[in-house]
């Protein structure tokens, strides 16, 4: 009998103002540089909960309307499968305010995708949520290069 794999959910949102901008957070602990907010998922919690939640603790923003765009996995010897749903949206309710992950600030989404101050990787992930026939991101645990699909 197979031993089930573990696995962690974790949840980011692109959230637009309608106007060209996105809402990104610089992180400063982790997983370093610009990227988009969310979170893990709590236990017995959906995962459309989860990323609504994630929004409110670290920007203020009430968002709604949420689109899922497709995933991101990747591994890792402690925690197993890693599987990141990806959503955007640009119905949000609230000003931005930053928390202890990292201060949130809009920015042109043309500058963050030509910007060197993204996480790492953050550049691919960007196509999944911009690109309508890439579904997800996945980073093989072997070495070799990320792949989009």
């Amino acid at each position: 009998m197979r031993t089930p794999e573990k696995a962690v959910f974790t949840n980011m949102c692109m959230i637009s103002d309608g106007n060209g901008n996105v809402l990104v957070e610089r992180r400063t602990k982790g997983w370093n540089g610009l990227v988009f907010p969310g979170g893990h998922l709590n236990l017995k919690e959906t995962v459309t909960e989860s990323v609504v939640r994630e929004i409110y603790e670290e920007t203020g923003l009430k968002i709604f309307e949420l689109r899922i765009c497709g995933v991101k996995q990747w591994f890792n010897e402690e925690e197993g499968r890693n599987v990141c749903f990806l959503f955007k949206t640009s119905n949000f309710e609230g000003t931005p305010v930053s928390s202890e992950e990292g201060p949130v600030f809009w920015m042109p989404l043309k500058d963050l995708i030509e910007s060197k101050e993204v996480a790492p990787n953050f550049d691919m992930m960007l196509k999944v949520f911009l690109e309508d026939n890439i579904n997800e991101m996945y980073v093989p645990d072997d070495g070799t290069d990320n792949f989009l699909l």
